[in-house]
C-alpha cells in the first residue's frame, strides 16, 4: 500500500535526520514517473515559465496556468506531497488576493500546500494563509520573482538577513522553507536553527532535503546549467535519436510496416 507523504511526514523526517527528496513537475506523465520513483515532494514550480514555456524568467506565469499544470501533477501523485508555487503578483497585492489565489490551488487543482517567495517581508501573508488552514512553504535566499530587484540570479551571502528570514517564516507558520542560492555554511547554520524542514537548491548538503528542476536533472534542455545542478541522464539525446529514426523510416517508406498496419 502506498503511503502518502504529509506535512507531518516531513517534520518527522527532519527529526529523524532522514533526507527529503523533492523535484519540480509540470505534467501528468513526468509527475507519475517521479511519484513512483519515491520522490517525497512534487513542486509545481513557476519555473515552468522557463523550462516549459520557453520564457526568460518566471514573471509571466499566470494563476490559470499554474492551476492547469498543478491539476495534472496532483492527478498523478499517490505518494508525494504536491506543493504549488504562487506566481508573481498572486500574493503580493493584498491579503484577500493571497487568500483567494492560494485557496484556488487547494479547491481547483488538488495541491496540498502552496509556496511563496520572500522572508520577513511576506510573513503577514504566510500568517494569514496558515490561520485559515492553507499550508505554506516559504522560499528565501535567491528569489526568482525578484530577479530584477536582485540584479540577476546572484548567490545570497548576507548571513544575518538569511537567518532572520528563516526564523521569521517559521514563526509566521510556514511548515518548510526552500533555501536557494546561498553558501553551504549559511544554509547548514539555518537548518540547525529552525525546527521546520529546509529544502535546498544551490544551498549545499547541510539542508534537510534537496530539490532540482526536473528538466535540468534529466537533461531535457541544452541550456547552460547552474553549478549546483547534477545532470543524471541526457533524455534530449535519447529522444532525438528516436525521433530521427522515426523520420528516417517514414521518409524511406519503412514505417509503417505490415506489423504496424491493420
Amino acid at each position: 500500500m502506498t503511503v502518502q507523504v504529509t506535512i507531518r511526514t516531513l517534520n518527522e523526517m527532519k527529526q529523524k535526520g532522514e533526507k527529503i527528496a523533492a523535484i519540480t513537475a509540470y505534467d501528468y506523465p513526468f509527475a507519475k514517473i517521479a511519484d513512483e520513483s519515491g520522490v517525497h515532494i512534487l513542486l509545481v514550480g513557476d519555473s515552468l515559465g522557463m523550462v516549459v514555456q520557453g520564457g526568460i524568467n518566471t514573471l509571466s506565469v499566470t494563476m490559470d496556468e499554474m492551476i492547469y499544470h498543478t491539476r495534472m501533477v496532483a492527478r498523478a501523485a499517490r505518494h508525494a506531497l504536491v506543493i504549488a508555487d504562487m506566481p508573481f503578483l498572486s500574493y503580493q497585492t493584498s491579503i484577500p488576493d493571497a487568500i483567494a489565489n492560494a485557496g484556488r490551488f487547494l479547491k481547483e487543482s488538488g495541491a496540498a500546500a502552496v509556496k511563496l517567495e520572500g522572508g520577513a517581508s511576506v510573513c503577514h501573508v504566510i500568517k494569514a494563509l496558515c490561520e485559515i488552514g492553507i499550508p505554506v512553504q516559504a522560499h528565501i535566499g535567491l528569489l526568482p520573482q525578484s530577479v530584477h530587484q536582485m540584479g540577476g540570479y546572484r548567490v545570497q551571502r548576507d548571513e544575518e538577513r538569511l537567518l532572520a528570514d528563516a526564523q521569521a517564516v517559521e514563526a509566521a507558520g510556514a511548515f518548510s522553507v526552500v533555501m536557494e542560492g546561498m553558501p553551504a555554511g549559511i544554509s547548514a547554520k539555518i537548518t540547525k536553527s529552525v525546527s521546520i524542514p529546509t529544502i535546498g537548491i544551490g544551498a549545499g548538503p547541510g539542508c534537510d532535503g534537496q530539490i532540482l528542476v526536473l528538466h535540468d536533472l534529466l537533461g531535457i534542455h541544452d541550456r547552460q546549467l547552474p553549478r549546483f545542478v547534477k545532470q543524471y541522464v541526457r533524455l534530449k539525446d535519447i529522444a532525438s535519436d528516436g525521433i530521427r529514426a522515426y523520420v528516417r523510416e517514414v521518409v524511406d517508406g519503412v514505417f509503417p510496416s505490415k506489423d504496424h498496419s491493420y
